[in-house]
């Protein structure tokens, strides 16, 4: 059972001007205030935290994302090569035993420059990083992050009522 559902919030009915008899145009009201935070080259502007850094939570939550897409991808690239290219996939491995992929795109660029083999594993990654069913992600990531709250909640309450 799917129990994550995103509202888009509308400002509340008192902040919007009624519309006068003598004229059926208004004007948009926006009483929100946008806060900005630290420059960065990902604009996210929701949430400012003092102390974390560079970057707003968001920004670093993204470009860690970014990285570990990679690496997924990588690992799909490999299994496939695996059973149906195994020089590929030798090439493949060879090239992860020297080269990090904690920064993707610093690993596909490495790989890219390599050769022209090297070069068309690169693409493979990257197509496969397009095909990446991204709706799906966003659902199953906000389910498991409600269902550990939802979970954590219940254990502490269970924990600290002393009801049996």
């Amino acid at each position: 059972m799917d129990s994550a559902a995103i509202f888009a919030l509308s400002p509340p009915t008192f902040l919007t001007p009624k519309p006068s008899k003598t004229t059926i145009k208004t004007l948009p009201v926006s009483p929100w205030k946008h806060r900005i935070s630290q420059p960065s080259h990902l604009h996210c502007h929701k949430m400012f935290v003092p102390g974390f850094g560079e970057a707003p939570p968001e920004a670093k939550a993204a470009n860690n994302l970014h990285n570990f897409f990679t690496y997924i991808a990588v690992k799909i690239v490999a299994a496939q090569l695996e059973s149906y290219n195994p020089e590929a996939h030798k090439d493949l491995m060879e090239f992860l035993a020297r080269h990090s992929l904690n920064d993707g795109d610093e690993f596909c660029a490495s790989l890219m420059r390599e050769s022209s083999k090297h070069k068309s594993l690169g693409r493979l990654i990257w197509h496969t990083g397009a095909d990446f069913e991204w709706d799906n992600l966003k659902r199953l990531a906000v389910k498991r992050v409600n269902e550990s709250n939802t979970k954590l909640m219940r254990d502490y309450v269970l924990e600290t009522s002393h009801v049996e």
